[in-house]
């Protein structure tokens, strides 16, 4: 195993992984073996596999930090900043520590807290924690607090410390309480503050952009609660402040804690109200027909039970009939029709959901459809053979399908329905028709997917990059975001970055200024390290 220097520098790691895939792509044995050795992708295969299997600069990345004692390049790469901080004053490490510490809303960004990272920090530079007594109420040090409460228990209700927080608010918004190491240590915290008087209610306004640490939005309250039930979704925080008189109606709690359903159940046996909160349709966007079952159970007189909204957006999100099965058991009946005077069922249709159908089709909604709606319905059900038949019978039937049916190509690649989206495209449907949350073309929505095949497809048929989202961006904007943000497990933006270059993208090109920025015809851009070497041509000078 290697060992890093002291100071190690990122750069110089960089060029390694990048040195090592230029050799691996030669044919060198050295390292081949290396791969094997170090990459589980490669464990056991012999030389020939190993050279076929296409490994990129991320696998060479994730080989080289294994080489080092690392389990990812991200993890060196965490512990590279941390030693590069030695020689920074109290002041920036303490900012590094809380940025790493704390999500964006609460410190002033749009970053996702790194949990090891700031236990690496506080860890190496323990004074990132001293001498603050909210600070110590994130981390966990019960001795400071208690300290603090002895001398002066006022403060447990002030903001203070650099980011201005109510000592609660600091210790369930810590990402620390996913570590065990220090979980136990913050609940004790929180359980001390609470019994020295703490409001359980202390709240602060949003720092997310465009909101800022110095300018919160007030409009946007951030409780206690929501750090605990929403944000890191911890059932024994949660009690502890409904117990001592949390608010469960914060705004925020209940919609954010279904990603973890103790919470949800704790809030809503505290008295949470679902109406308003826009909950049901949250979980309807997740595969979780009990959390769906439990909110119902608490909104028998929510007014969207009546109207049909939740039935349509159960069926736009393309969830089973035991969802739908739930609903309808809750009261939300089958015989609504949208604005476009279409049933239930017929609108499962247009999903793609023919189980769904029949199962609304017996609760009395109707199922048959004219001519149109059955070709759609055939496109959806990727039925390439019903789809011709019935186009050769009625030639002009897709020049008479409005938006709000073309839409559906969109909103289908959102949902990763790639062999509908190939049966529209192929019979004429608009490629570049926008939809979905975020009014974005097919291939903006196959991008933020990591959908390499289905990208490749419509860039085929004639999808454009530049093509705009309802954010007024274009493909390369999607691909950055998502490259960095990873919202599918599996996606790969590596190849999207590939297809891209290969129908016409520009190459992008480091800025001089600012090397994790990459500049796009001018414009700058972030994309992940692997991306940035693939659409700046870096992987290729190390043929």
């Amino acid at each position: 195993m290697h060992t890093l220097p002291d100071r190690p520098n990122p750069d110089q790691l960089k060029r390694q992984a990048k040195e090592l895939l230029a050799a691996f792509r030669s044919g060198d044995a050295a390292a081949i073996n290396r791969f094997r050795a170090s990459l589980p992708a490669a464990a056991g295969q012999p030389d020939d596999a190993i050279r076929n299997a296409g490994f990129r600069l991320h696998d060479a990345q994730s080989c080289l930090a294994r080489e080092y004692g690392f389990p990812s390049w991200s993890a060196m790469a965490a512990f590279v900043d941390t030693a590069r901080l030695r020689d920074e004053d109290a002041t920036t490490r303490r900012t590094a520590f809380l940025r790493a510490l704390h999500a964006g809303d609460i410190c002033g960004g749009m970053d996702n807290p790194r949990p090891s990272h700031a236990a690496r920090l506080l860890e190496t530079y323990p004074d990132v924690a001293q001498g603050c007594a909210v600070t110590a109420c994130a981390t966990g040090d019960i001795a400071q607090v208690r300290q603090a409460i002895a001398e002066d228990s006022t403060w447990i209700n002030r903001p203070a410390g650099p980011l201005a927080l109510p000592p609660l608010l600091a210790a369930t918004h810590s990402s620390l309480i996913g570590n065990e190491a220090f979980r136990p240590r913050i609940v004790e915290t929180v359980r001390l503050l609470l019994a020295s008087g703490a409001d359980p209610n202390q709240r602060v306004g949003s720092r997310w952009p465009p909101a800022s640490l110095a300018a919160p939005d007030e409009r946007t309250p951030l409780s206690a609660l929501y750090g605990a039930a929403g944000r890191n979704h911890d059932a024994a925080l949660t009690a502890l402040l409904l117990e001592a008189g949390a608010d469960p109606d914060d705004g925020e709690s209940l919609y954010h804690s279904l990603d973890g359903p103790a919470c949800t159940r704790l809030l809503l046996e505290a008295g949470a109200t679902v109406t308003g909160t826009n909950a049901l349709f949250r979980v309807l966007d997740m595969d979780d027909v009990a959390t769906l079952r439990l909110l119902l159970d608490h909104a028998r007189e929510a007014p969207e039970l009546d109207d049909g909204r939740l039935l349509f957006w159960a069926i736009r999100r393309r969830r089973s009939p035991a969802h739908i099965q739930a609903l309808l058991d809750a009261g939300v009946s089958a015989l609504a029709r949208t604005e476009a005077g279409l049933s239930a069922a017929q609108l499962a249709l247009r999903y793609g959901l023919p189980a769904v159908a029949a199962l609304l089709g017996d609760h009395g909604a109707q199922v048959s459809s004219p001519r149109d709606e059955q070709f759609i319905a055939a496109c959806a059900g990727a039925d390439a053979d019903a789809a011709r038949r019935i186009l050769a019978a009625e030639p002009d039937l897709l020049s008479r399908l409005d938006q709000a049916d073309l839409r559906l190509l969109p909103e289908l690649a959102a949902a990763g329905a790639s062999d509908a989206v190939q049966v529209m495209v192929s019979l004429g449907w608009p490629v570049e028709t926008c939809g979905g949350d975020w009014n974005a073309s097919a291939l903006n929505h196959a991008v933020f997917r990591g959908d390499r095949a289905m990208k490749e497809f419509l860039l085929t048929h004639g999808a454009s990059w530049r093509a705009q989202h309802g954010f007024g961006d274009d493909v390369s904007g999607t691909l950055g975001w998502a490259s960095l943000n990873r919202p599918e497990p599996d996606g790969d933006w590596v190849g999207c970055a590939e297809a891209l270059r290969a129908h016409g993208m520009p190459a992008v090109q480091r800025d001089p200024g600012d090397p994790t920025t990459m500049l796009l015809e001018g414009r700058p851009r972030r994309f992940s390290e692997d991306v940035a070497a693939c659409l700046s041509g870096e992987e290729e000078t190390l043929q």
